[in-house]
């Protein structure tokens, strides 16, 4: 099924001279305009493209790829606004727009947001930044454990919220971070806890053994990288460690010791050395 808002992988029906035309199914044929066609590209072929309305609302298909797509989230930046609402950049020739029903408080240009994208009365693509409409409207079916993307929404007095897989809201704790966040930043995270009501604790580290795992080949990548010796100990300051390699002193220090046991590396004073046997 071919989907506004989405890639989807079309047919070449026949070419023209401002373009090819595409068989969008129930949708009729769309128009792939001459500057996004492959070279030697010919009826029959099929080509990975994005649809959505140009500026002057005809859909039309294109090779490029939004920054979001339909019922994804994005950090996105007003470049325009106007009577119509606040306009995003998210890579596109024709903005995204974000009516003002949309809008939390009334958007300014040169600010950056959290907006879900979706489709409107009218089956256009646009944003909005009332996420709560749109997520934890699925059952939550996540694993301890499980590796999840994270899109982060911003600070809270427990620490940050965080979009997870695009459909929930959980939480980062402050006293489980070891390095700092921004909002907008996507990075990968872990299921660290489901609550009896449904909400989700995070953590940005592997949990058990497989986190010191990770670490200990971090350690030695980074001493490699650094001519065989760098200038942290298991005695070195927390903040230091984590600014670093982004872990907390207690995973840091059985890191350096499982290198260690394993005669990788000598522990000298002022820091680490890779053996050179």
């Amino acid at each position: 099924m071919v989907q506004i808002g989405k890639q989807n992988c079309l047919k070449v029906i026949k070419e023209v001279d401002f373009g090819v035309y595409l068989d969008g199914g129930a949708l009729g044929n769309i128009l792939l305009p001459d500057r996004y066609v492959p070279n030697h590209c010919e009826a029959g072929d099929l080509i990975k493209v994005f649809l959505y309305f140009d500026s002057e609302d005809r859909l039309i298909a294109t090779t490029e790829k939004p920054y979001a797509m339909l019922e994804e989230n994005a950090c996105l930046k007003v470049i325009a606004v106007n009577t119509q609402g606040a306009f995003l950049d998210w890579g596109l020739p024709k903005d995204l727009r974000v009516p003002f029903s949309q809008q939390h408080t009334r958007m300014k240009t040169g600010t950056s947001h959290i907006v879900h994208l979706y489709l409107d009365e009218s089956g256009r693509i646009a944003a909005s930044a009332k996420l709560d409409r749109f997520l934890n409207k699925k059952p939550v079916h996540y694993h301890i454990g499980q590796s999840v993307n994270l899109l982060i929404s911003g600070p809270t007095d427990l620490g940050y919220k965080a979009i997870v897989n695009d459909a929930h809201w959980g939480v980062l704790y402050a006293d489980d971070l070891f390095r700092p966040l921004k909002k907008g930043r996507r990075i990968k995270g872990y299921i660290k806890k489901i609550r009896g009501d449904q909400k989700i604790d995070l953590t940005l580290q592997k949990q058990g053994y497989e986190r010191v795992e990770d670490a200990t080949e971090s350690i030695l990548k980074a001493i490699k990288a650094d001519n065989g010796f760098i200038a942290l100990t298991d005695k070195s300051p927390p903040d230091l460690i984590a600014k670093r390699f982004g872990i907390s002193k207690k995973t840091f220090k059985k890191a350096v010791g499982a290198l260690y046991k394993k005669k990788v590396i000598i522990i000298e004073p002022a820091g680490l050395r890779l053996r050179g046997d």
